[in-house]
């Protein structure tokens, strides 16, 4: 049997490499337990990786945070106006994941659903990417976003709530719709899941964690300590790469778990 702590540092690996790209961590996360019969550490571990991607996202983009902030300083005596409409847009890409999640949250727990289910997610989100990727423009800029285009950016991210659909795939898929470049839709992906991951996060927290022993504290670290590591390095790479790949290596990926799901 494998033991708590490398079974926390495996959850964490993939938590942090699957957060973040287009590829479903829940599908990913079914695996473990799969495999090695592993149990789920509950909403303490939930917190700590989910901590852990978002350091490692915020930690990357601190300078545009920092434009963002600035820009929304209200006695900031300098705005920049580019700035400014970035945070507003990303505001209102927020709000559609916000209002699903607090509806459907019980949906949202990936680890409980049916793997025939997050297959099937797999296979149909995987094909409206591909679709997106190579039916879309590519044409606009951040900086021409408008607050329609966002919110059908946040309407699609919200999709992720079936689990299998991926976060990240979901947000890139509708900025792509709205013929977005891949660079930028990269980058505003990214973005977004500062506020989601938030929201998660303060999610989790109401639904109550604050009976943690000593063993839950190690447990805690790796999970933040490996998930924000890994993380941060998956970040770095897919902004590098992304513009050289593509989306079709990730759809193809996921075609490949979708039917290894379905025949388990």
């Amino acid at each position: 049997m494998i033991s708590d702590f490398f079974l926390a540092l495996l959850f964490a690996l993939i938590q942090g490499l699957t957060e973040f790209l287009p590829v479903s961590s829940s599908a990913h996360l079914l695996f473990p337990s799969l495999l090695f019969g592993a149990k789920d550490f509950g909403i303490v571990f939930d917190i700590s990786v989910h901590a852990g991607t978002l350091a490692a996202v915020i930690y990357y983009f601190k300078k545009e945070i920092q434009g963002l902030l600035q820009a929304w300083n209200p006695w900031s005596k300098t705005r920049n106006t580019e700035n400014f409409s970035l945070g507003l847009n990303l505001i209102v890409a927020t709000l559609p994941i916000v209002l699903v999640g607090l509806l459907v949250s019980d949906l949202a727990e990936s680890r409980s659903a049916n793997i025939d289910s997050i297959a099937w997610a797999n296979l149909v989100f995987a094909g409206l990417l591909y679709a997106a990727f190579k039916s879309s423009s590519q044409s606009k800029s951040l900086t021409e976003l408008t607050l329609f285009a966002a919110l059908i950016i946040g309407c699609f991210q919200a999709l992720a709530v079936f689990p299998g659909a991926s976060r990240s795939g979901m947000a890139i898929t509708g900025a792509l719709i709205i013929g977005l470049n891949i660079k930028d839709t990269s980058r505003f992906a990214f973005l977004l899941s500062i506020p989601t991951i938030m929201g998660a996060l303060i999610l989790m927290l109401a639904k109550g964690a604050y009976s943690i022993s000593f063993s839950d504290m190690l447990i805690m670290l790796t999970g933040f300590i490996g998930s924000a590591l890994i993380a941060f390095f998956t970040i770095k790479s897919f902004l590098q790469f992304v513009e050289k790949i593509g989306m079709t290596p990730f759809v193809l990926y996921r075609v490949a778990l979708g039917l290894v799901l379905l025949l388990i």
